[in-house]
């Protein structure tokens, strides 16, 4: 007999049992108690059927579990993300670029042409605009006026990029 049978029987047992004695018990109530019997048997017999299920199927980690062991959530800088915004904001429009990725690059360039250089950006701006170079230096100077149209074009990906080689380059 396979362990199947064997298990299915033994499950049988106690309802048959139950049932035999109702019958003797109460012999006027066969059918009650045959669907009582039937209805005990079907339940046991999902129990049974949800145990192999759970066995047949790997068990995955639930999101509600914290014992789950689920990779923490990677948090990013909130400055990369602020740069990010302005970089991209700064290809829409001359406001972005000058109100918003202005100031950010400024900054930059006022540490990395001091660090680097010796050169302050304000006090020798000659020498601080050969070493930047022109496009750069057009970005980050202090007299730098604000755009006439703000909804005019912003800074294009290849502009953005020799900035940045400029800076880099510090």
């Amino acid at each position: 007999m396979s362990h199947t049978a064997l298990r299915a029987a033994q499950i049988t047992i106690f309802p048959t049992a139950g049932l035999a004695i109702a019958l003797l018990v109460v012999p006027a109530r066969w059918s009650l108690a045959i669907h009582v019997w039937l209805l005990v048997l079907l339940a046991l017999a999902g129990v049974a059927g949800l145990r192999a299920l759970r066995g047949a199927v790997p068990r995955r980690p639930s999101v509600f579990d914290p014992a789950a062991g689920a990779a923490p959530a990677q948090h990013r800088l909130p400055e990369l993300e602020r740069v990010e915004r302005e970089v991209t904001l700064a290809g829409a429009s001359a406001y972005d670029v000058h109100f918003r990725l202005r100031p950010t690059v400024r900054d930059a360039a006022l540490t990395l042409l001091a660090a680097g250089r010796g050169v302050s950006l304000d006090r020798q701006p000659e020498r601080a605009r050969q070493l930047l170079g022109e496009e750069t230096w057009e970005l980050v100077r202090a007299d730098r006026t604000p755009p006439a149209d703000p909804r005019g074009p912003g800074l294009d990906r290849a502009r953005l990029e020799r900035v940045l080689t400029s800076l880099e380059s510090l």
